[in-house]
């Protein structure tokens, strides 16, 4: 109780903002009455960073030289005489005078935390240890010093802040980087991959809490903010294929991985398995998963085991094989396969097809890609010069993300807004939404505004943007609000996006913000972590679109004590907020699936720029996802979502078919049927459906038509449903394990 918080702000690289933020949460601590000094801090002249210092007390620090170069240490003693409540300090990974008390800054850091000073202070992810040394593989650059990466695991609070590798180079090209930047921070590429360390970094930080959190609720298998793969091996010469193919889809998804070696108790290993177990254990070790040898009474068991091992591993996906052998053994199999399959809860199962012996080692695939011949003495058509032209002329498009409200993203958007008119930009408020909160509205001074369209609707006059009046001003830059918001009737366009879309179209660049939990492909995700349907959506691809897509971290604890102060509702809805959506897991879960989220869009760009730069691993083959619905089934929205965040992760084709019974379809089931093949359309995938005759041929129909699109996995659903829908479901699945062990089958779990 008496011992000080360390909060930690962590960022990809130097110059990434990580000063200012922390000299802005001093500010913001001294007008809540905190007693706050700062010591060892650099501002490195940037003038936003010194005007943030200003207002808080200096304590100063000791100063000296090394090969012509200054550095500051912390003067302890000063600190512990001047005793106040919070200390700011840079440079967590700072090295101290040969001369000092006490080598590295941390050891000084955790004097003063002994004390019940509680430190506010930074770190690049470089500069973390074990971490260094990938970045210097991957990017060539080398630290001065580092801190071990465990250090993250005592700060009270971890706060990333994440910038894009375009305004890295932005502040590098006006010289607001220092004097002498690393010459490799100026590749796209290296900055790309500082920011998905940092990203998942922190991600797999806010994973260990929530778990913890969901432990002290009493909570068990996966959350449903990350995936954890679980592969069933056995000693035999496929086992590494299982494994390998287990990897390839956790490094894919950003999975844990957990490889489970069953083996009958009390039977002695042979040779050849001797030598198979040796090979996979070292595999395991190689691919830094975890391996566990599990001793099984009898293969009647293996189900029971291997769920219960799942479920306390908190697996999201079982990992199995198909087998190629002998009737009887096939049907061996496929009673192993729904024996687990009827003990699973919330849990994934993938069914691997055998393919070793025909196509050898078995990997991910995805789409190739076709170099284009260009003929440079080729005219353009009229139409292609058009389209070249219209891309040139297009807007540019920028996205702060955040996993709730109140993060910050429309302070920040606004802030970046007037840095742009200083510079000298045509900047406009498109759409503000300030919520009634104060430090936003401020941000929002001597910005111009373009008034709101008034709409009369049913006797009610209602306001949203303007965008032909945007146009008609034609600014350089428009900053809009809330991405997913839906318009209102008689508005020229349904969605705010559409809008945002429209202006890019019209040369004007657009800067916007959104929430995590707004993601159409998460929209199951969200509800599922928090109770919550989120009715506004927009598509995945709009982020995609974006030349650059930053996110606005915050802790949950910063979100608290700011709902708490009046900063983002009324203090009459503080108390519901706090119960309701603004809950600790919620808020830990929301912001662990936003890091993860930026995290893969980071690694999609770095896949375009430089294949040799993703950090989840090549694509090789080419991939098709197949996905087969029941539109009576209220998990067909969930499953097509399911199945175009797979794809996308493996760059795959994907299709999507019903197979009709031939029974008739009322109104509602014609008009489910409309809304699937629009949310397949929205999402980028393929829509068909066909007529079986009668239900026991659905399943032959539907791998007939899986056949015809060259399928390599097929994903269904897994029903919860009555006893017979049940019945015939499991029915169902048994025809198609029978009939589909030529292809990758993922049965997909209802997560409720």
């Amino acid at each position: 109780m008496k011992r000080g918080r360390l909060k930690i702000i962590i960022g990809a690289v130097s110059g990434s903002g990580k000063t200012y933020h922390m000299l802005q949460e001093g500010v913001q601590l001294q007008q809540q009455g905190r007693d706050v000094v700062i010591c060892a801090v650099s501002t490195l002249q940037r003038p936003e960073t010194v005007r943030q210092a200003e207002h808080l007390e200096r304590v100063p620090s000791i100063h000296w030289m090394k090969a012509g170069r200054e550095y500051k240490d912390l003067d302890v003693e000063a600190l512990i005489s001047r005793n106040p409540e919070v200390v700011l300090v840079d440079g967590l990974a700072h090295r101290n005078r040969p001369e000092a008390l006490r080598r590295t800054r941390l050891e000084d850091i955790k004097v003063l935390l002994d004390l019940g000073i509680s430190v506010i202070t930074t770190v690049n992810v470089y500069e973390l240890a074990g971490v260094h040394e990938v970045v210097k593989q991957r990017t060539g650059i080398a630290v001065e010093a580092t801190v071990a990466a465990g250090v993250l695991e005592l700060a009270d609070e971890v706060r990333l802040i994440d910038v894009s590798p375009e305004t890295m180079l932005q502040r590098l090209e006006e010289g607001l980087l220092g004097d002498n930047p690393h010459p490799l921070l100026s590749r796209k590429g290296n900055l790309g991959v500082l920011r998905e360390l940092s990203l998942r970094l922190v991600a797999e930080g806010v994973n260990e809490s929530l778990e913890k959190h969901r432990d002290e609720e009493g909570a068990v298998g996966a959350s449903g903010a990350s995936e954890r793969i679980v592969v069933a091996a056995q000693y035999h010469w496929n086992g590494s294929l299982h494994v390998r193919r287990g990897q390839q889809i956790a490094r894919r998804l950003n999975a844990g991985l957990a490889v489970l070696a069953f083996v009958r108790r009390g039977k002695t290993l042979s040779q050849e398995q001797q030598t198979f177990k040796r090979s996979i254990q070292k595999l395991v070790q190689k691919i830094d998963g975890s391996f566990e040898e599990v001793p099984l009474p009898s293969l009647r068991k293996l189900p029971d085991i291997l769920v219960r091992h799942a479920v306390e591993l908190r697996a999201s996906r079982i990992v199995m094989g198909q087998s190629r052998q002998g009737r009887w053994q096939q049907l061996l199999h496929g009673s192993l396969a729904e024996g687990v399959l009827r003990r699973l809860n919330g849990i994934d199962l993938f069914l691997m097809a055998d393919r070793a012996v025909k196509e050898g080692e078995r990997i991910i695939p995805a789409r190739q890609r076709q170099e284009e011949q260009q003929d440079v003495f080729r005219r353009f058509s009229p139409q292609e010069l058009e389209r070249k032209t219209k891309a040139i002329c297009k807007g540019s498009f920028k996205v702060y993300i955040g996993a709730s409200p109140g993060a910050g993203k429309t302070y920040t958007m606004l802030r970046e807004g007037r840095a742009l008119m200083d510079k000298g930009a045509d900047v406009v408020i498109g759409l503000l939404e300030t919520h009634g909160r104060k430090e936003t509205a401020a941000q929002a001074e001597g910005l111009p505004v373009i008034p709101r369209q008034v709409i009369s609707y049913q006797g009610v006059l209602l306001e949203e943007m303007d965008t032909e009046s945007i146009i008609h001003r034609n600014p350089e830059i428009v900053l809009v609000d809330e991405l997913a918001h839906t318009n209102r009737p008689g508005s020229s366009r349904t969605k705010r996006y559409e809008d945002v879309l429209f202006l890019l179209e019209n040369g004007i660049s657009v800067i916007a913000t959104v929430n995590v939990q707004h993601l159409e492909s998460l929209n199951d995700a969200v509800e599922a972590l928090t109770g919550i349907r989120v009715k506004e959506t927009i598509p995945d691809s709009l982020l995609r679109l974006a030349d650059e897509v930053e996110l606005i971290d915050v802790t949950p604890q910063m979100l608290h004590q700011r709902m708490r102060s009046g900063n983002i509702y009324a203090m009459d809805k503080v108390e519901q907020a706090l119960g309701s959506f603004f809950t600790t897991g919620n808020l830990i879960a929301l912001r662990e699936l936003a890091l993860r989220e930026i995290a893969d869009d980071v690694d999609e760009r770095l896949e375009a720029w430089d294949q040799s730069q993703t950090l989840r691993g090549p694509l090789r083959k080419r991939e098709v996802i197949f996905i087969g619905i029941d539109i009576r089934s209220a998990a067909a929205e969930r499953l097509i979502r399911r199945g175009f965040r797979l794809a996308y992760r493996l760059k795959a084709e994907w299709h999507v078919h019903y197979v009709s019974c031939g029974a008739p379809m009322n109104a509602n089931l014609e008009k489910k049927l409309e809304t699937l093949t629009a949310l397949t359309a929205r999402l980028g995938g393929n829509f068909a459906s066909s007529l079986a005759e009668g239900r026991n041929a659905v399943a032959d129909r539907l791998l007939t038509a899986a056949d015809q699109a060259q399928t390599t996995q097929l994903i269904i659903g897994q029903s919860q449903k009555t006893a017979w829908r049940s019945l015939w479901r499991s029915s169902l699945i048994h025809r198609i394990l029978r009939r589909a062990r030529h292809m990758d089958v993922l049965i997909a779990a209802e997560r409720r």
